[in-house]
């Protein structure tokens, strides 16, 4: 199955782009979902049709979705929050508070992700479309399966060493302790829904049939974030596959107002067109009517696409090289473009087999392959677009006599 995620700074039009993908796919025979993850919903607006938490027959072929935090909560983690509401109970706490309680940080995300994974392994559809919340939450939700992956360790050391052996049987004589501990269902549930999502950073990794493609505006803050994004995504391996300039004044305009503004957009295209190269670039105009309802979509789609395939990988990317130099001696290099450009600082911490990379606000942990294993890094720094990792073979420690 392939999967496509748009994504882009707020308001750049990636609803649109990620809808007129769906059209143009659909009307070359390929059953095509497009979900939407992004709380403030408007892909049903874009395609002009209601959309549900579940798949809407749109047209032939297209199907369309917008993803309900809640509507998963009552589904798949009902158990947990009545246990926080009477935990809060307990303690006096009651009405709307006791409710939000039971939706933690990032969980319109996690279910977000749980989707992904869920249709990539139906085999129910062609191709996913993926329209994404604004590019912070897009790379948020990148980062939770590492982040929700230590809390379901620490969860299962809890309940395993701790809850079963020493707290539950010492509720069973305390009353007002046997209130607090959480029953088998609470841990059995938050674990369903973590490792709902295990492998997926394996799916959307994978640059054989998931790739992410960047809408921006030729603007200098929209520039400047999709940079930032190309090097997160570059961090956790994934294949950014298009760029598409969205709005772009094509037409002959008359006043010096809109010459200006187009003389700008002009300056920001040519930076972008030497920035983001080799990975394909596409210009949209900003057309005369409103993007919505299926005619226009197909001719947002025509112009996106023109007689390519929407489906193809479009630019394809390693982004890890290791080269041997000596027996000994390794070097890994990760492309992580834009890294001076937005001033970021990295850092490389080793721990056993297995490094944290934490560039700016995100961090990656990458287990290394066996023959690096044992080894430490000797060095870490920059050479042009790539972090350069230097690997020493471990002396022996000397005897202590």
């Amino acid at each position: 199955m392939r999967t496509i995620v748009f994504t882009g700074k707020g308001g750049v039009g990636k609803t649109s782009i990620a809808a007129a993908t769906g059209v143009k796919a659909a009307s070359m025979g390929y059953k095509t979902l497009v979900i939407s993850t992004d709380p403030a919903h408007s892909l049903g607006d874009s395609f002009d049709v209601e959309l549900g938490p579940s798949p809407v027959k749109i047209s032939e072929n297209l199907y369309g979705q917008e993803v309900s935090v809640y509507g998963d909560l009552t589904l798949n983690w009902e158990v947990v929050r009545a246990h926080f509401a009477h935990l809060m109970e307990v303690q006096g706490i009651q009405g709307i508070y006791v409710e939000e309680m039971g939706v933690l940080p990032g969980m319109e995300e996690l279910f977000s992700l749980s989707y992904i994974k869920r249709y990539n392994e139906s085999g129910e559809y062609d191709l996913l479309i993926v329209d994404c919340a604004p590019t912070g939450e897009t790379l948020r939700l990148l980062s939770l399966p590492e982040t929700f992956g230590w809390i379901l360790k620490m969860i299962r050391t809890l309940e395993k060493y701790v809850v079963k052996p020493v707290i539950r049987p010492l509720s069973k004589k305390i009353g007002k302790l046997h209130e607090l501990v959480p029953e088998v269902e609470v841990y059995d549930q938050v674990e369903n829904l973590f490792t709902s999502v295990d492998g997926i950073i394996g799916i959307l990794s994978d640059g054989s049939r998931t790739t992410v493609r960047l809408v921006m505006n030729p603007e200098k803050m929209v520039v400047k974030e999709s940079m930032r994004a190309l090097t997160y995504l570059n961090l956790y391996n994934i294949t950014v596959d298009q760029v598409v300039i969205n709005r772009v004044f094509m037409d002959e305009l008359d006043g010096q107002y809109m010459s200006e503004w187009k003389t700008i957009q002009q300056k920001y295209i040519e930076q972008i067109e030497r920035s983001f190269a080799p990975i394909p670039i596409t210009k949209v105009p900003l057309f005369r009517r409103e993007v919505l309802g299926l005619d226009m979509l197909k001719t947002v789609g025509d112009v996106v696409y023109g007689d390519k395939n929407p489906i193809d990988i479009f630019y394809r990317e390693e982004h890890t090289l290791i080269t041997k130099i000596d027996e000994g001696h390794y070097i890994m290099k990760i492309r992580l473009p834009f890294v001076f450009d937005n001033r970021m600082e990295a850092n490389v911490l080793q721990v056993g087999d297995s490094l944290t990379l934490r560039i700016g606000n995100y961090q990656k942990g990458v287990v290394l392959p066996v023959f690096l294993a044992g080894m430490r890094v000797a060095d870490a720094g920059y050479e042009n677009e790539f972090l350069k990792i230097d690997f020493r073979k471990k002396e022996p420690s000397a005897a202590v006599p």
